[in-house]
């Protein structure tokens, strides 16, 4: 036992955890915590809104798999976060948003204390499923504990942790909590056995790999080359299995390809996804008595779609126990007539996009991670055509579709991965959502290339008014000059011409002292045409 403020008590706890950093930003109420983590080596980014801190927690979590951590002030702060917030949420990524709340003996009505707001735990709750408010300095320990054991236990959510704004200078006799560390979820022996007959009967199989897959590319590899199968990922699940790979089909479940090669198998072995329609934008394909399914989230598990067989285990653990079982297959043709329509399908698709994506292709990493916000030249082109190799290598807001995602993203992904090339790729739309943090990048000096493909304003939205034959209006922005405002801001800044010239810049942009900003203009922009 020691006597420690709540804010000591917090930071403690937290440390404890393995947290090595914070993104936030200091307010009246949360000041004891940063004196508190002033006396412990943790990396503190100061984000220059809210919600960037909590996309840059985001960021750094779904790159590292460790828990972010966005630190707020009481009110408009957290609120500013809940977007993040929900987003962490629907693509099941663990980030630990903490704020400060009302005093202990608030008003239940309310007195107009500063910030104050009418429930702000239970705002949070409804926004990512679990708020836990503390009632005693004793109880942060405990708290940060419990906290940490709903985002590593099972399927990772986020959570709110509330700690009201008196408790934070309160001394008291503190008494630290260690972690718990959960243990893998094996499959149940039954359910393993129903599974290996489902597959060893089949003669074709084709897996879908979700975000699930994060630790579990080997095993992932091993089971789909035993099984002879094809391999489809979802957009959290790019880079599970590297693009060259003869058993990669493809990543992105939005073309026919995806959805023909499933229905045309004998079995469809899912992996830590759950079917969601922002995969599948058409729809799910016919699935019935063919799916053997394997999810860490019991109550996920039926989701969409109800297996046929269900494994609720650890994606690395079912597949390993599956490897040590299963009957070895010969790829089918299937797999290289998917891989084939799916590849294009994806450049069809993505067309507009598909000249800077090959030139990208040609000088970032196979190993590197993209930041791609809510736009055109991320969902259409860079999906399901640029080559990547590495898992969670592909940061994308899929869940909630947020706009100004990107930025924060990636800066979180390059700080918590420092000799990892990042890219960051946004629409001139979605950027102006987060456009502040190109001071937060240009201050931690991150050689972070931010490529900007600007198509007059929201051009998703513009198409979509035009399909349902209405009027065309409330969509066109105003271009500001791009390349200026990051040079304002402590970048550097290019104009680029053409895809060539993106591509140089992003390469000289991985060697430079600070980001650069690429801004680029589509074609159809750039002539006038529609």
């Amino acid at each position: 036992m020691a006597a420690r403020t709540g804010g000591q008590a917090l930071v403690d706890a937290l440390v404890g955890h393995g947290v090595d950093t914070v993104f936030g930003i200091p307010g009246t109420h949360n000041l004891a915590v940063y004196s508190a983590l002033a006396e412990h080596d943790v990396t503190h980014v100061l984000p220059r809104h809210e919600q960037g801190a909590g996309y840059a927690a985001d960021g750094y979590a779904r790159s590292t798999g460790r828990v972010g951590v966005a630190l707020t002030t009481t009110g408009p702060a957290i609120l500013n976060a809940a977007a993040a917030a929900a987003q962490a949420y629907s693509d099941s990524v663990p980030v630990l948003f903490i704020s400060p709340g009302m005093p202990l003996q608030h008003p239940a009505h309310g007195n107009g204390l500063l910030h104050e707001i009418v429930d702000q735990s239970a705002a949070m709750a409804a926004v990512l499923g679990t708020s836990l408010r503390v009632t005693s300095v004793a109880e942060i320990p405990l708290a940060v504990q419990q906290a940490f054991a709903v985002m590593t236990t099972g399927r990772p959510r986020p959570v709110h942790l509330e700690i009201p704004l008196d408790l934070l200078d309160e001394v008291a006799e503190v008494a630290p909590v260690l972690p718990a560390r959960p243990g893998t979820l094996h499959p149940d022996q039954a359910a393993l056995d129903r599974a290996v007959s489902r597959l060893d009967a089949a003669e074709t199989v084709a897996i879908v790999a979700g975000g699930g897959t994060f630790a579990a590319a080997a095993e992932l590899a091993a089971v789909a080359e035993l099984l002879g199968a094809g391999v489809l990922t979802t957009a959290n699940g790019k880079g599970a299995l590297p693009t060259g790979h003869p058993l990669f089909v493809g990543a992105g479940l939005q073309h026919a390809a995806a959805r023909e090669l499933c229905e045309a198998v004998d079995v469809v072995l899912a992996l830590g996804t759950e079917f969601a329609p922002s995969d599948w934008w058409g729809g799910l394909p016919e699935l019935a008595g063919k799916v053997v399914r394997i999810d860490v989230d019991a109550t996920a598990i039926s989701t969409n779609v109800v297996p046929d067989v269900a494994l609720v285990a650890d994606a690395a653990a079912a597949l390993a126990a599956l490897a040590d079982r299963v009957q070895r297959k010969e790829p089918s043709a299937l797999v290289a007539t998917a891989r084939a329509a799916h590849r294009a399908q994806a450049r069809e698709e993505g067309a507009a996009w598909i000249e800077l994506v090959d030139a990208l292709a040609d000088v970032v990493p196979r190993d590197a991670i993209i930041a791609a916000d809510n736009a055109m030249a991320a969902y259409y082109g860079a999906l399901s055509n640029l080559p990547l190799d590495r898992p969670h290598s592909f940061l994308y807001p899929t869940g909630a579709g947020t706009l100004g995602y990107g930025l924060p993203a990636g800066i979180g992904a390059k700080v918590a991965n420092p000799e990892t090339a990042v890219v960051v790729l946004h629409g001139d739309g979605g950027l102006m959502f987060s456009v502040a943090e190109l001071a937060t990048a240009a201050e931690l000096r991150l050689a972070l290339p931010i490529v900007v493909v600007d198509n007059g304003g929201y051009g998703e939205i513009r198409n979509e008014m035009d399909d349902r034959d209405e009027p065309i209006h409330a969509v066109a922005l105003g271009s500001p000059d791009f390349v200026m405002l990051a040079q304002s801001l402590g970048c550097l800044g290019v104009r680029a011409q053409s895809a060539a010239e993106v591509a140089a810049a992003v390469d000289k942009a991985f060697h430079a002292d600070r980001p650069t900003l690429i801004h680029v203009r589509e074609r159809s922009r750039a002539t006038g045409e529609a």
